[in-house]
């Protein structure tokens, strides 16, 4: 293979890999999974501003403790936050890459679902993501997370409204 072809492989690869990492992270978060979802991110010296409604954050353990307080929460046994995430419209670019290692940047545009039963809302956004990402040791992981919120609708959930499933 010529060094273009396998760089352009690499390139590829690499994109792909960084994919399956966000889809990962939006697993984690919907399944309520704190390890899964603190595995995605680097160990340390992540930047995260997630906005005004849930802050910003130097370090993974900060957003993993909001992240456990918010998805985790329970009364009666019963989880009172539900979330649905769906990333979409990836753009990734490749910015550096070096012998087992890389750096990354990548845009979503996110559709977020949230039902809230002690609020009693139904919350829909349309947000967009500008993540940086790194590779170390052929692992590719959340460096930087900027997170804006393009609108945000929410209602009361219907009288008589039920949830149920595996996590509800």
């Amino acid at each position: 293979m010529d060094v273009n072809l396998a760089e352009r492989v690499a390139r590829l690869e690499a994109i792909e890999e960084i994919k399956t990492l966000k889809h990962r992270y939006l697993r984690a978060c919907d399944a309520k999974d704190p390890e899964a979802f603190r595995a995605c991110f680097v160990a340390e010296g992540a930047v995260l501003d997630y906005g005004e409604r849930i802050g910003r954050f130097e370090g993974i353990d900060a957003l993993v403790a909001v992240f456990e307080r918010v998805a985790l929460n329970r009364i009666d046994g019963r989880y009172t936050v539900f979330d649905m995430h769906h990333a979409m419209h990836g753009d990734i670019e490749i910015t550096g890459t070096g012998s087992g290692t890389g750096m990354a940047r990548g845009r979503w545009t996110l559709r977020f679902r949230q039902v809230d039963t002690v609020a009693g809302t139904e919350r829909v956004s349309a947000i967009e993501y500008d993540d940086g990402y790194t590779a170390a040791d052929g692992a590719w992981r959340i460096a930087r997370c900027q997170v804006k919120t393009l609108w945000t609708m929410s209602r009361p959930l219907a009288e008589g409204c039920q949830i149920a499933g595996e996590l509800a």
